[in-house]
């Protein structure tokens, strides 16, 4: 075998690989948009809820003041969204919840 066929030989079969590998079925992902009960987290990545225990998050805040809804990092639901999210992980967020990364919001 010449080495001309041997590098022929080699980009066919990468481009081979990368043809079966776009192929392969892709992993949906988790988007706000697709819940419809706040409180579910089915479908969460498991990392995703560690990470949401790793940052106090809890569903009903111990400071009356310092909720989600009034925080810097949450985002309100929308239109196309049911439930609240948050800048700081993925899954649905309630209003009155909590998190030790609490901020004002800024005018």
């Amino acid at each position: 075998m010449t080495r001309r066929k041997l590098i022929t030989y080699l980009f066919g079969s990468t481009g081979l690989v990368y043809l079966l590998a776009q192929c392969a079925p892709k992993k949906k992902e988790y988007s706000l948009e697709d819940i419809t009960d706040c409180a579910d987290l089915t479908g969460l990545d498991p990392a995703e809820l560690e990470k949401r225990k790793s940052l106090g998050y809890e569903s009903i805040t111990p400071i009356s003041d310092n909720r989600c809804d009034n925080c810097q990092l949450y985002l309100p639901p929308t239109a196309e969204r049911k439930c609240g999210g948050c800048q700081l992980f993925k899954g649905p967020v309630e209003a009155g919840a909590y998190c030790t990364y609490w901020a004002p919001r800024v005018a």
